[in-house]
This record gives C-alpha cells, structure tokens and sequence, in this order.
C-alpha cells in the first residue's frame, strides 16, 4: 500500500483553539481523521507527525525519504524561517507539497517569503482544510 505523510509544524497542533476566521474550526484530529479517510479511498495510507520542535520535523523528513510516496507538510511559523527545513526537503527523493490553512501572502508582511517553498514540489495556501485534501490528490494522481 502506497503511503503518504502528513507532516505539521508549530502550534498546528491548537486548530479550533485559535482564531476560527483564519484558521477554520476544525482540530488537529479532524484533520488528520478526514485526510487519512480521504485518502485511504484511493488506497493510500495515512501517517501524521506534529511537532513544535524544528528539529523533530528535520529528523521525521529524512526518515521519511523512500518511505512515501509524498509528503504534506504544514511547516506553521517556520515557514519563514527555516533554512534547516529548506535543505532538510532539498535533500530528500520524497516529493513534498507545502500547504497552509490560512493565505499566508495576504497577512503579514514578512510572510510573502517562504524559506521552504523553494524546495517543495508545490504550495497552497488559503483553503483552509481544504488544502490538504488537494495536496493529497496531487501525489494521489501523481502530480
């Protein structure tokens, strides 16, 4: 069975604790039982990893190389940030898609730059939970 890795950073983690108009009402758990649901439809597999730490997530994406078929990653806050992330993904085989729930380009202004989108196969941003589910049918429908 193919698999796929959902992977978020900082403070994903408190989705329906924090601002609903950013970032939806639905929880860590919905989103990680609704995207597994998804695309265990296609017959994917689902494994989920959530970490406020930069160096548990550097540590899960080289563990994850060949591991998956893609890699849905929500790096939150280090995003901007992250040059560790940026080679971490840059180093891998394992494609990977950098989704945000809230349009990042449309807040602050040090947010219109991603220090980890250069590295990544893609990125979406602004559809909430939704964005997951695309990100999954890229690498379900191979890109």
């Amino acid at each position: 069975m193919k698999k796929l890795l959902l992977l978020n950073g900082p403070n994903i983690n408190m989705l329906g604790k924090r601002d609903k108009n950013i970032y939806g009402s639905f929880t860590l758990e919905e989103l990680e039982r609704d995207l597994a649901s998804f695309v265990e439809k296609s017959g994917y597999h689902l494994d989920a990893f959530q970490s406020n730490h930069e160096g548990d997530l550097v540590d899960r994406l080289h563990a994850a190389d060949g591991e998956y078929a893609g890699i849905i990653f929500n790096p939150a806050a280090y995003t901007h940030t992250s040059i560790a992330l940026h080679d971490a993904i840059e180093a891998i085989g394992t494609p990977v898609i950098e989704v945000h729930i809230s349009n990042v380009h449309k807040r602050e202004s040090f947010r219109h730059v991603s220090m980890t989108a250069p590295a990544c196969h893609g990125q979406i941003v602004g559809l909430g939970k939704q964005g997951y589910m695309l990100a999954a049918s890229a690498f379900i429908n191979n890109f």
